[in-house]
């Protein structure tokens, strides 16, 4: 597996720290666990998002979702059973899973829904109010503006 410095790239950039350690932990990630379990990312209208992860066999609570610092983790853990069965095939997936999403800035969980073995998680994009692009007018040349620093001043 190649390897790529991202060096340059926090050298030559102020604030784009998150950005390059997304880049970073996508290179190394291990890309023999990014199988199961599987997921779907679905865009549902321009600000809102579902994240749908096939939990087939799990129950709510051997279902954990948390999000830290812009990631969020869906983990699935069966509980312990007594019973002894035998398997001719085993092809229904049971073990331990954690599943991590890195969320862009402003998006927040809003639910999440565990219907028919599907999980699905909904998120919201809210853009705060400073952020939002907002129109300015255009004088038309023929005011000055004034100044508070012009009026203390000695003509």
């Amino acid at each position: 597996m190649a390897t790529i410095d991202l060096t340059p790239l926090y050298r030559s950039s102020v604030g784009f720290d998150r950005l390059a350690s997304l880049l970073d932990s996508a290179l190394r990630s291990d890309q023999t666990a990014a199988g199961y379990p599987p997921y779907d990312i679905e865009v549902r209208d321009e600000n809102q998002y579902a994240i749908t992860v096939a939990v087939a066999g799990f129950e709510r609570n051997e279902l954990d979702i948390q999000v830290e610092k812009g990631v969020l983790s869906i983990r699935g853990k069966k509980a312990e059973k007594n019973e002894e069965r035998r398997y001719l095939y085993q092809g229904i997936a049971n073990r331990t899973f954690e599943r991590k999403f890195n969320l862009a800035d402003h998006v927040e969980v809003t639910g999440a829904e565990l219907k028919n073995g599907l999980l699905t998680v909904s998120l919201q994009k809210e853009i705060p109010e400073a952020m939002k692009p907002r129109s300015i007018a255009i004088g038309d040349g023929d005011k000055v503006l004034e100044h508070k620093s012009d009026e203390g001043r000695a003509a």
